[in-house]
């Protein structure tokens, strides 16, 4: 039996510990999304939704205690069932392909399957790092930094400082251009935030709206950019500018099954066609997309000329430099409203948002095939092949 995608929303982006959501919790602001969502499909009661599939890259702090079923429960009400699951910066693209697989396995209908992460409230790695000493013996690089990944992909695929900055420009730009066209404006669902905080021994609340992706910096120049410090390596390439932003976010899709779509009339936007993922050196993370796209393609029966725009995760400027140079991407067809440099990385919410924006703009420029992809940390790597309807 198919699964289809029948409608996507996320939130803005927000800048973690400085933007709009840096005192908002994710349930809360998957709550507002999910519940959103439904309501734009009113053909579907809440309570028929089977499961929701929440990634989240720290299931741990404000986003333990199984996070996913506390958002299902409050989102949908407590006779849904949710799952917490984690793939770190894949994790919500591996939602959307675990939902399609229960539909295409038979074990249920309708599935509310996305992403969510607060940068602000947790640190990168939690608040218990607590590395395996048998794992470092065998290799020390299962738990090297990002960033250090990010410095040996670009001393072994020859990716410079210059090039570096250079592609952390053009994302800051391309972002703002689609910030200001309201390219993204259809599929972010504009939050109120609620924050408390006392004045003079007095509980007092102030409301905020948070409707647009904070993470763009408008004035960056690529000289600004050359002038920053290398931050993992004496003399290295990675730096601050160059880098992913961490951030706040929550992006969720409604996955439905075929035999539902013909009961109620509904009208899918796409289906995720193929979905792979593969194992790769964790001291070159970033380079994971690199064994994920073929396989994805082969399982799709395309070849990578079909694919006509794909989002690939910005961890790094040196890392998608390096998957665009190994895979034969175009970069012309890759990221064309910015990145993760520019608007963010909200780890467990990355996947599904990438989705969403992928979806919305193939439908502006009538495409058929388009990919998200990412590199994983640990050593991985992630594509998914989404057909547009």
């Amino acid at each position: 039996m198919e699964a289809y995608i029948i409608q996507g929303y996320r939130s803005a982006v927000g800048k973690a510990k400085k933007g709009g959501f840096k005192n908002y919790r994710s349930d809360d602001l998957a709550v507002q999304v999910i519940q959103h969502l439904m309501k734009a499909v009113p053909q579907i009661d809440p309570k028929q939704v089977d499961d929701v599939i929440v990634g989240c890259a720290n299931p741990e702090g404000e986003q333990g205690l199984q996070v996913g079923r506390l958002i299902s429960a409050r989102a949908l009400g407590k006779e849904v069932a949710g799952i917490t699951i984690n793939r770190y910066c894949a994790s919500g693209l591996e939602a959307i392909a675990q939902a399609v697989g229960k539909i295409k396995a038979g074990f249920g209908h309708i599935y509310v399957a996305g992403g969510v992460e607060s940068m602000s409230m947790l640190p990168m790695t939690g608040y218990k790092l607590a590395p395996s000493y048998k794992a470092n013996l065998e290799n020390i690089n299962y738990h090297v930094s990002m960033g250090h990944t990010a410095e040996a992909v670009a001393g072994k695929y020859g990716i410079g400082r210059e090039a570096a900055d250079q592609f952390s420009y053009e994302s800051h730009k391309k972002a703002a251009e689609a910030i200001d066209s309201g390219a993204f404006k259809e599929q972010i669902v504009p939050v109120s935030v609620e924050e408390v905080f006392v004045v003079d021994g007095k509980r007092k609340t102030k409301t905020h709206k948070v409707a647009t992706d904070e993470g763009v910096r408008r004035d960056t120049t690529v000289e600004g950019l050359s002038k920053l410090r290398a931050v993992f390596k004496k003399g290295g390439v990675v730096t601050a500018g160059n880098a992913s932003q961490t951030s706040d976010g929550a992006a969720f899709t409604l996955v439905v099954s075929e035999a539902l779509v013909k009961e109620l009339k509904l009208e899918p936007i796409a289906r995720l066609a193929a979905c792979a993922v593969g194992g790769v050196d964790p001291l070159y993370m970033g380079i994971g997309p690199c064994v994920a796209i073929p396989k994805a393609l082969k399982q799709a029966g395309l070849k990578l000329n079909d694919i006509e725009q794909t989002e690939l995760n910005e961890a790094f400027a040196v890392q998608a430099l390096a998957v665009i140079q190994e895979t034969g991407l175009n970069p012309e067809t890759v990221n064309v409203n910015g990145g993760a440099i520019a608007l963010g990385h909200p780890l467990g919410c990355t996947g599904a948002k990438l989705s969403i924006q992928l979806l919305n703009e193939m439908k502006k420029r009538s495409q058929h095939y388009g990919m998200v992809t990412a590199c994983v940390g640990g050593g991985q790597g992630i594509a998914g092949i989404f057909e547009r309807l």
